[in-house]
């Protein structure tokens, strides 16, 4: 029972992202992401064989199906309401046109309960898509929230088992534990 893996809770993740003119202090928070999916398209190639199938006379149908392209949904950000204008800031300079300089790379990393680095998901070529603040109310208490949506190119999962880098992640993460 001892090897069994842990699973994973929902709530212990960071994301990085860095941007130009990023307060990391407060920047780099956010309360919830979704949207990391990876899909890959079907392709239907069909053809007729030689073999002759019941009481026909010519060949049989095969269907077979093969791998196509591989698409990467877009990323959803949520974080509270804040004064800073980074992510304002990053979107505008893309609807500019100044989209191939913005593409920003970040990951997403899950940690266990002892903090220890167990999940990483980086994205390539992030880009803003949209941008919304949740509704207002004045009889609501809630926080408010903005939300960014990201285009990405490229999702990898970084394998965080073995190795110089494995042992290098441990003694960080146990080096952040300390200092918690």
């Amino acid at each position: 029972m001892a090897d069994f893996p842990e699973v994973l809770a929902r709530c212990r993740f960071f994301l990085e992202l860095n941007l130009d003119g990023s307060d990391e202090s407060v920047d780099g928070y956010f309360m919830e992401c979704s949207g990391f999916k990876v899909t890959q398209d079907i392709v239907e190639a069909t053809e007729v064989t030689p073999q002759q199938w019941g009481d026909a006379k010519k060949g049989r149908v095969v269907t077979t199906k093969i791998p196509g392209n591989v698409k990467y949904s877009n990323i959803t950000l949520r974080r509270g309401l804040t004064c800073s204008m980074t992510l304002w800031n990053w979107l505008e300079s893309v609807q500019e046109g100044q989209w191939g300089a913005e593409k920003q790379d970040g990951s997403l990393t899950i940690y266990d309960q002892g903090a220890q680095q167990q999940f990483r998901l980086e994205f390539k070529n992030a880009w803003p898509v949209s941008y919304t603040i949740s509704d207002l109310s004045v009889s609501s208490g809630e926080l408010e929230l903005e939300e960014l949506e990201v285009a990405v190119e490229e999702l990898k999962r970084v394998d965080l088992s073995g190795g110089a880098i494995g042992a290098a992640i441990s003694s960080i993460a146990g080096l952040a534990k300390s200092l918690l």
